[in-house]
């Protein structure tokens, strides 16, 4: 098996079947049907859809405490929230300011992964959580093959970075 152990998070899908990966993103599907947080992912997609979309992710763990988005780095990873809880803090010249809560049925990442910027905000584990992650190459890739259910994705998370730029106080939640 597969695992990378960089920032505190553990990624394992060599080993996890099709199968297997069907069956376990259905914790995300609920999370995200069930969210009613302001950003919400409104993404509504069929059991089908949602086992083509679990091909194109990878699952993530961290523990609390451990960072998953630095503030500044050039990096565009989307990440799918599926349990825990996460803060978003913006660094500015005289200190750490709490921005924000993020929890599950929710997105993060989406700002750079849309805008190619570096990350506007730190992004940190709140409690042990798990989400699910999706790099360019690979919404490239569900681009190509699967149009349908990555243009669903991309009005889904435009829909939580437009909400999120209209509420004052989760603006630089858009990381």
């Amino acid at each position: 098996m597969h695992t990378a152990t960089g920032r505190g998070y553990l990624i394992g899908m060599d080993a996890l079947s099709s199968a297997a990966l069907r069956y376990d993103i259905q914790c995300l599907v609920q999370a995200v049907r069930h969210c009613n947080a302001l950003d919400a992912l409104p993404l509504t997609l069929n059991e089908g859809q949602w086992s083509t979309l679990a091909h194109y992710l990878q699952p993530l763990s961290l523990t609390q405490g451990h960072i998953l988005i630095d503030q500044g780095t050039k990096e565009r990873t989307v990440y799918f929230v599926e349990s825990g809880s996460f803060t978003v803090h913006y660094q500015d010249t005289r200190s750490r300011i709490r921005i924000a809560m993020v929890g599950p049925g929710s997105v993060l990442g989406e700002g750079a992964f849309f805008s190619h910027l570096p990350r506007s905000a730190t992004v940190q584990a709140g409690s042990d959580s798990r989400l699910w992650c999706m790099n360019p190459l690979r919404f490239r890739e569900l681009s190509v093959r699967h149009p349908d259910v990555a243009l669903e994705l991309t009005l889904a998370m435009a829909s939580v970075l437009a909400r999120r730029m209209q509420n004052k106080p989760k603006r630089v939640a858009v990381t």
